[in-house]
């Protein structure tokens, strides 16, 4: 795609513990759709979207889609470097991959650039009666740490206002 096509390109990365749905939200972005099928990824997967935005100018946004088993974290650093955004993803359904967020928020800093800004994702929030991390404990985490923050479901429809990356 040459760069007539589009007068921006950001680079997001999407990070996190496994299993808290990095890949579900690439999909749910990319194609509008869930898959319940649980595939890890190795190392890193790739998408990319342009959008319009308000003043008429399109922008493509390339999405990296990182593993976030520790044994991967060699390669996964790499991508760190020219990316414009974190999504820094927890399961709200998760103590632990919230607890993680820190160690995330450190991996960005040491291998990211200065500028990159950091988002917050809680995900599955389809899943009330499951959640161990409440919505005001996660915004407050987020505000803390200079970080935006949203809550998502890659699976139920009545959510879909929630999946919004902007």
């Amino acid at each position: 795609m040459s760069s007539a096509r589009f007068k921006y390109v950001f680079k997001y990365i999407i990070i996190g513990n496994p299993s808290v749905g990095k890949s579900c939200l690439l999909n749910q972005f990319l194609n509008n759709r869930f898959s319940d099928e649980y595939e890890i990824t190795v190392g890193v997967e790739f998408g990319a979207k342009t959008v319009n935005i308000e003043d008429g100018n399109k922008v493509k946004l390339q999405i990296w889609d990182t593993a976030g088993q520790e044994s991967f974290k060699s390669i996964t650093r790499g991508y760190y470097r020219s990316a414009a955004v974190g999504l820094i993803v927890y399961d709200v359904t998760s103590r632990d991959s919230f607890e993680n967020i820190g160690s995330w928020i450190k991996e960005c800093k040491q291998h990211g650039n200065k500028e990159m800004t950091l988002v917050l994702v809680g995900n599955k929030i389809d899943l009330e009666n499951e959640r161990e991390v409440t919505y005001e404990e996660a915004e407050q985490y987020a505000n803390e740490n200079n970080m935006l923050f949203f809550v998502m479901s890659n699976f139920m429809s009545q959510y879909s206002n929630y999946f919004i990356i902007s």
